[in-house]
């Protein structure tokens, strides 16, 4: 399976931005769909936002609908999730993770591959 490696997490305070970065390594990504997920303390991991192998396609979670972006680079092996006007509940590990198939989707049962989180704090 693809190996992934989450960066670009940390403190931030609120109304700030981060982007983070997710870099697969032992198979190319080009043939995956890939996602970001979170995980509050005490809560369930949560879907955010999931881009197809082609990046036509996108999805969000409602609650991030207009702050966070994925995008992806295929050349570089790579996902992105910029999140902008963040909020103190966005506080969590935040985790990509690679789907393999082409085609969008949201369930976390369709993802196979996980790394290994990147915290997110943000301060009011």
């Amino acid at each position: 399976q693809v190996q992934l490696v989450e960066s670009g997490g940390g403190l931030v305070q609120a109304g700030g931005s981060l982007r983070l970065s997710c870099t697969a390594s032992g198979r190319t990504v080009s043939t995956y769909t890939m996602g970001w997920f979170r995980q509050a303390p005490g809560k369930e991991r949560d879907f955010l936002a999931s881009i197809s192998a082609s990046a036509y396609f996108t999805s969000y979670a409602d609650s991030v609908k207009g702050r966070f972006t994925i995008s992806r680079d295929n050349a570089k092996n790579t996902v992105y999730l910029q999140m902008n006007s963040l909020k103190p509940e966005d506080t969590a590990v935040y985790y990509c993770a690679a789907a393999f198939r082409r085609g969008i989707t949201t369930t976390p049962s369709d993802f196979q591959s996980w790394g290994q989180g990147t915290q997110v704090t943000v301060s009011s």
